[in-house]
């Protein structure tokens, strides 16, 4: 498994310098705000994807083209936040199938690692989430940084990565995780500026409710009988009722 694969690189040699800038800035920001800005990179992400499926479909059934492009872009996008929790439970289970097909090629029963990756991937989709941006974070900032030093340093990127393929997986899960901590050590902060206001809305509802609390007693100290009429205007009111029933059922009698 090699996360720095030489056949991209060897795809990717004709790309300019300033479209392989902007993915490597790209896979940084990913990398470093994955989980802060999950949101965004989901719908962004989807709406993506979507859009080229749709491209791609339409083409090969010689339709609209750029209308299955587009509407499916969009309905892809509108949906992303619900489709989010669905992608996260394929890529779970995705994921724990390639790694136990990779640790265990002999294993049987793929299917029940499929279901368990994908119900961690819900149980633990801020961890999954963070794991995945700084993954694909990694890998389009890798490849970018590579081609982008080939012409600086001289030297074939294809060659140099296929003779340095452990020493590069080596690097790439290091940077991963990295990734993941760092993206766990700024998280903390809206979680807690969170909680803060939580706390202090609760005890500005509790202090809200203590003088409503004593004003009721006090109320309830100085409360008087009531008086006679008072009881006899009671008594009156389900007499109007009755007379209300009576003609209801007189006026569905008719």
């Amino acid at each position: 498994m090699q996360l720095i694969a030489p056949d991209i690189l060897a795809e990717a040699r004709g790309l300019t310098g300033a479209m392989l800038g902007t993915i490597c800035v790209l896979g940084i920001a990913l990398w470093l705000f994955g989980w802060r800005w999950h949101r965004f990179w989901v719908v962004a992400g989807i709406t993506l994807g979507a859009g080229l499926i749709g491209l791609n479909a339409g083409r090969t059934n010689g339709g609209q083209v750029m209308a299955v492009g587009i509407l499916l872009a969009v309905a892809a996008g509108m949906m992303a936040l619900e489709l989010a929790k669905v992608i996260a439970f394929v890529a779970g289970g995705i994921g724990a199938w390639l790694a136990v097909q990779w640790v265990l090629p002999q294993a049987q029963e793929l299917w029940a690692v499929f279901l368990s990756g994908g119900l961690l991937g819900l149980l633990l989709y801020r961890l999954w989430t963070m794991l995945l941006t700084s993954l694909i974070g990694t890998l389009l900032a890798g490849h970018a940084a590579v081609l982008l030093l080939e012409p600086v340093f001289g030297f074939d990127a294809v060659a140099w990565s296929t003779a340095h393929i452990v020493a590069l997986n080596g690097v790439m899960v290091g940077v991963v995780i990295l990734g993941i901590l760092l993206q766990a050590v700024a998280t903390p902060e809206t979680d807690s500026k969170a909680g803060e206001k939580a706390e202090a809305h609760h005890d500005h509802a509790d202090k809200h409710e203590k003088p409503a609390k004593s004003h009721d007693h006090h109320e309830e100290t100085h409360e008087e009988p009531p008086h006679e009429p008072d009881a006899h205007k009671v008594e009156d009111k389900p007499s109007a009722g009755w007379w209300k029933r009576i003609l209801a059922v007189a006026r569905l009698g008719r």
